[in-house]
């Protein structure tokens, strides 16, 4: 029986992480399979193709461009929104279908009645407020190993920490375990299998997490190989399975604070949870891919590894091309002339003045303006230039940290189809 993980519906056709409890009689696991770290090698490519090493270099030039010409607080704003956004799909990946309107609203502190919507949006808001801690972290040189176990169980633990009870049973098998929130499933009770892998056992994963804390340590690599690094690493923390539930949230997260020490991370401007739930020419990609990368090792000429270095080598590169697919798929929707477009449709839609596009251009370009300057920006008398920045604020499109402070940007839900078509369905 699959877990009981929630009780919504699950209208998406990828679930990486269904789990089975299963009982397994003490060592009988080790007599399946090598109960060793070694189980996971390769980690790494030691000798990546060209086609791997072009991605690399293509990926990291997109990304520096994804950050020109953006005022650093128009890209503040931007990156708030695609927080969103990564939540989004990273839902959807889970088989749960939170829809934009009841992030932002959870976001605000606002929730559903009914049960299993107000959890889905209690754990969109974690991965939010998760996702921001890490964008933080990387702006003050804080942000640690991102595959560290350490940082891996904060993940975790800051994930669940505001989950009621019922999101944290697992049942299966007439049985049922409590998660508790940052802990490893170490017991003997805690054996899993997911689909038709099964991890190690309990009593190792602290061990192959060791392992995997060693091998991934971004300190030891080089920018070309924390990129690799990154997509291996991804596959990796899921086969392993260490929380009875979880593990895709956290892999994607880890992910996201891989890019940003790898140097693609373009502050937050792109996500790859969106790349991964919507693959390259099909959903059912990412499934498919973390699937064949647990394909064990195709004879001698297959790598010096337990498992197939041939299929690893094909998931890194299906990996780096969504990442570059999401990279510049961003580009051309945060491209200042397309955005400025947008903008004036937008006050058009509205039915606004079109002295409102002045100052929504010029905020765009300057990234922020004080209040008294819309007088000057939009030729309109005092009283009435105050009156237009205040139906703007209003609104939501424009935003200020006081109520007196400068005003920026601010792209609301509501905003997004005009803006940002193609981001994410607003239903």
């Amino acid at each position: 029986m699959k877990s009981a993980k929630r009780s919504a519906k699950k209208p998406y056709p990828i679930t990486l992480n269904s789990v089975i409890i299963v009982k397994i009689q003490p060592g009988k696991i080790g007599k399946l399979m090598p109960e060793t770290p070694y189980r996971i090698e390769p980690c790494l490519l030691d000798n990546p193709s060209a086609t791997v090493v072009d991605l690399v270099a293509t990926l990291s030039a997109a990304a520096q461009r994804l950050t020109q010409n953006l005022p650093e607080r128009t890209a503040r704003s931007l990156a708030e929104l695609v927080r969103v956004m990564n939540c989004y799909y990273s839902n959807l990946i889970e088989g749960h279908n939170t829809t934009p309107r009841e992030i932002e609203q959870a976001l605000a502190g606002v929730f559903e009645q009914a049960e299993d919507r107000r959890n889905l949006q209690l754990e969109a808001r974690a991965h939010i407020k998760i996702q921001r801690l890490i964008d933080e972290q990387f702006v003050a040189g804080t942000l640690p190993e991102p595959a560290s176990i350490g940082f891996i169980q904060w993940l975790h633990q800051q994930f669940y920490a505001e989950a009621p009870v019922a999101m944290l049973k697992i049942q299966g098998n007439n049985r049922e375990l409590m998660m508790k929130p940052g802990q490893f499933r170490l017991q003997e009770t805690e054996e899993v299998s997911v689909g038709r892998h099964l991890p190690p056992s309990p009593a190792k994963v602290l061990e192959f997490m060791a392992y995997f804390q060693e091998k991934y340590a971004f300190s030891k690599l080089g920018k070309g190989s924390q990129l690799i690094a990154m997509a291996t690493a991804h596959h990796r923390l899921n086969y392993i399975h260490p929380f009875l539930d979880g593990n895709g949230r956290v892999s994607r997260l880890m992910s996201h604070a891989m890019g940003l020490k790898a140097g693609i991370g373009a502050h937050g401007l792109w996500s790859i949870s969106r790349g991964l739930a919507r693959g390259l020419n099909s959903r059912l990609e990412y499934k498919q891919m973390m699937d064949q990368a647990d394909t064990p090792r195709q004879g001698d000429l297959d790598g010096r590894g337990n498992l197939s270095l041939k299929a690893l080598e094909e998931y890194v590169c299906w990996f780096l091309k969504v990442c570059l697919d999401q990279v510049e798929f961003m580009e051309s929707l945060f491209a200042l002339p397309s955005l400025n477009d947008r903008l004036k449709r937008y006050v058009e839609i509205k039915g606004w003045k079109p002295e409102a596009f002045y100052l929504l251009e010029t905020v765009l370009l300057k990234g922020e303006i004080a209040r008294g300057e819309a007088e000057r920006i939009t030729g309109l008398k005092s009283r009435n230039a105050r009156s237009l920045l205040s139906i703007l604020v209003q609104d939501g499109i424009l935003n200020s940290d006081t109520p007196k402070g400068s005003v920026y940007l601010h792209f609301p839900v509501t905003a997004v189809e005009i803006l940002f078509p193609l981001l994410f369905p607003m239903t």
